[in-house]
């Protein structure tokens, strides 16, 4: 799997592996992580030709960071796109602040420091704010990013879960590599007004939560218990009923898998990379063996008969239970 096909990412953006690697997931929110396991699975998936890793400073209060720049002493520089993101806010006990974000133009170099300190590195790849602050025009947000790029701190600039009108207000002050925002087969939104504007305007798409927070990875069962430090105790499509109707459209994409050999997670990736030359996947394996299935799903070319046959089986808006909760979801300007 040294031959992993590559992507523009967006007119202004990197080129980028078709599949990227989301780390969050080694560090935080998702319950104890085996961190050997999770630098062996980073340097699988570089040796594999994954190129873009996703990360953000808030993940795990830094210690994400660190565990990519320890893999990056041992790699090329080259090797790797490096997305960063920030705004979130901790606390001490492993909580996160209450909102708003910090993305004021102050934090933007303030938070770049220190990342750029923690992954042992002179620049980020693509730097961006995780949500957007109402309170802070993104012009601002955006402003600052644009000088740090000019000063050689950051290559591209990024955006994270945001409206149409946002994407096309940043875009007036400087060029957006991508919009990293959650789309899977469960979470269609960006499909109204979002993809038709990073289309219009040459701006790529890095896709979080592909396989919906594990739910469409095919290994979830029913009776799984989640732990206080995963996020997903609290996500309204693990519970009750809307669990159970859920693995009923994941048991109907099985199916479909089944009969093309496949597994449903790799028809689940497959279908997000389908949508579009300018969208990348990115998924969340934290160990080995689950990368391996995940990334394979590059060799799996889906026509229009099997598009149409996943659309069947996971018709658009079919989720059920929105996919935070709702304190999370008014945070996000990609659902105004």
């Amino acid at each position: 799997m040294t031959g992993l096909r590559r992507r523009q990412l967006g007119a202004s953006g990197p080129e980028v592996s078709i599949i990227g690697l989301g780390a969050m997931g080694m560090s935080d929110l998702y319950g104890p992580a085996d961190e050997a396991e999770s630098i062996a699975t980073l340097h699988a998936a570089i040796d594999a030709g994954v190129n873009l890793v996703d990360t953000a400073d808030f993940y795990g209060s830094g210690h994400n960071e660190m565990l990519i720049g320890r893999v990056l002493r041992e790699r090329r520089r080259e090797e790797l796109v490096i997305s960063v993101k920030f705004g979130a806010r901790r606390t001490p006990d492993g909580g996160f602040q209450a909102a708003p974000y910090d993305v004021s133009a102050a934090a933007v170099k303030d938070r770049l420091a220190y990342s750029l300190r923690r992954l042992g590195t002179d620049y980020v790849d693509i730097y961006r704010p995780s949500r957007l602050n109402p309170q802070v025009p993104v012009e601002e947000t955006v402003g600052a990013l644009l000088d740090m790029q000019q000063a050689g701190y950051i290559r591209h600039i990024g955006l994270s879960e945001v409206s149409a009108d946002s994407i096309r207000r940043a875009a007036a002050v400087a060029p957006i590599s991508d919009v990293q925002i959650e789309y899977s087969l469960l979470s269609r939104g960006p499909e109204a007004t979002i993809l038709p504007a990073l289309r219009e305007l040459g701006i790529g798409l890095t896709a979080y939560g592909v396989l919906s927070r594990g739910l469409l990875s095919g290994h979830w069962s029913a009776d799984r218990e989640l732990t206080g430090t995963d996020f997903r105790a609290n996500s309204p499509r693990f519970q009750g009923e809307h669990l159970a109707a859920n693995l009923r459209l994941v048991d109907a994409l099985g199916r479909v898998a089944q009969r093309l050999g496949a597994t449903t997670s790799q028809v689940a990736i497959a279908w997000v990379a389908a949508q579009g030359e300018q969208i990348v996947p990115l998924v969340g394996a934290r160990r080995r063996d689950r990368l391996a299935e995940s990334l394979a799903a590059a060799d799996l070319t889906l026509d229009q008969e099997t598009l149409d046959e996943i659309e069947r089986a996971v018709p658009a808006g079919a989720a059920s239970g929105q996919r935070y909760a709702a304190p999370m979801m008014d945070l996000l300007d990609s659902e105004k």
